[in-house]
C-alpha cells in the first residue's frame, strides 16, 4: 500500500502512517531498528529497493530522506509505504525543498522508532566526515559506500582521515567472503609467516585497496598492488610464504580458483557482492566495526609508495 502525502507534515504523517498500517493488515511489532537512508532523486528508487531487500532479514523501519532543490519555498513531500510495497520494512519517503533540504535531521526525530537502535545509510556520495552531519548524533552506525563516489579513491582517502569505529563502508563489506577465504588458508599448516603480499584489482575499486591495506597491517609485510583495468573490481590476492604461495584469482567475477601448497586446485564460489548482501551483513552487527576502524588508521598509511 502506498500513500502520497504532498506539502505535509510530520504530525501528519504520524497520523497516515498508523491509519495505513491498519488498512493494509501490517503491524508494527518485530521492527528492529530505525534506518535513515539519505539519498538524492537519482538514486532513490535503487536505493530503497535495497533497503526493502535488506529488511526482509532486518525488519524495520525505513526513513528516506531525498534532499532536493533548496531554492524557493520550503516543502515536505511524502509517501508512505507499507505491506506489500515495503517488503518486510515500512517506508517513509521524506523529500525536502527549499530550507527544509539543510534539516532532515529534525524532521526524521518524530518518526524514529522508540528504544530501537538507529543506523544511517548514504546511498550515493558520501559525506567529508559523516560524523558530523547533524543526523549522525542519533545514531549508532553509520554506513557509506565509497564505491559509489564521484572519485572513489579520494573518497577513500578522506574516509581514512574522519575514521571511527561506529563507520563502516560497503566497500569492506564486499570483500568479507575474500577475508574469510584467506583467513580460513592461514589458519591451516604450515603455519609459516607471509614475506610478501600481491593484490590483483582496479584502481577505481575502494575494497582493492582496502584488501591491500587489511592485509598489510594484519601479517605486517610490504604489498605490491597489481592494476587491472577499471570495472574489473577486486581480481586476486597472492600470500607468499617459504613453502609457496597461497592464491586466489578471480577473473570472471563470479568463480574463484583458490592454490595452496600441498594441496589440489580448489574452484570456489565467489560472487560480486551485491549491494542488498552488503547491507544485510552490516545490519547484522550494530556494534563499533574497531577492525575496520584499524585497517583506515593503521593499514592505509602503510600503503603510501606502495609498488605497482
Amino acid at each position: 500500500m502506498i500513500v502520497d502525502l504532498p506539502n505535509t507534515t510530520t504530525n501528519e504523517i504520524s497520523k497516515r502512517l498508523v491509519e495505513a498500517r491498519g488498512e493494509s493488515g501490517a503491524v508494527a511489532l518485530g521492527r528492529v531498528l530505525t534506518l535513515i537512508l539519505v539519498t538524492d532523486e537519482s538514486s532513490a528508487d535503487d536505493a530503497i529497493g535495497t533497503a526493502n531487500d535488506a529488511s526482509r532479514e532486518h525488519p524495520s523501519r525505513v526513513l528516506v530522506i531525498v534532499r532536493g532543490s533548496t531554492e524557493g519555498d520550503s516543502r515536505l513531500d511524502a509517501q508512505i509505504r507499507v505491506g506489500g510495497d515495503a517488503g518486510a520494512a515500512e517506508v517513509i519517503v521524506l523529500r525536502l525543498f527549499g530550507e527544509l533540504a539543510e534539516h532532515g535531521s529534525a524532521l526524521v526525530t518524530p518518526l524514529l522508532l522508540p528504544d530501537a537502535p538507529v543506523v544511517v545509510w548514504w546511498a550515493g556520495e558520501p559525506p567529508a566526515d559523516p560524523r558530523a552531519e547533524r543526523i549522525a548524533t542519533m545514531a549508532s552506525r553509520l554506513i557509506v559506500d565509497t564505491g559509489k563516489a564521484a572519485d572513489p579513491t579520494a573518497a577513500l582517502q578522506q574516509l581514512s582521515r574522519v575514521a571511527a569505529p561506529g563507520i563502516t563502508d560497503l566497500a569492506w563489506s564486499r570483500i568479507t567472503r575474500w577475508r574469510a577465504l584467506l583467513a580460513a588458508a592461514l589458519d591451516q599448516p604450515p603455519y609459516e609467516e607471509v614475506t610478501s603480499i600481491t593484490v590483483s584489482g582496479a584502481q577505481d575499486t575502494p575494497s582493492v585497496e582496502l584488501m591491500a591495506a587489511w592485509l598489510s597491517h594484519a601479517l605486517d609485510c610490504p604489498v605490491t598492488w597489481e592494476r587491472t583495468a577499471p570495472g574489473t573490481g577486486m581480481v586476486g590476492v597472492k600470500l607468499t610464504r617459504a613453502s609457496g604461495d597461497v592464491s586466489i584469482v578471480r577473473e570472471d567475477g563470479t568463480v574463484a580458483t583458490m592454490t595452496q601448497p600441498g594441496q589440489p586446485v580448489r574452484r570456489v564460489a565467489l560472487h560480486r557482492r551485491t549491494d542488498v548482501e552488503c547491507l544485510t551483513e552490516e545490519l547484522r552487527r550494530l556494534e563499533e566495526d574497531e577492525l575496520f576502524a584499524d585497517v583506515l588508521t593503521k593499514g592505509m598509511p602503510r600503503l603510501n609508495g606502495v609498488s605497482a
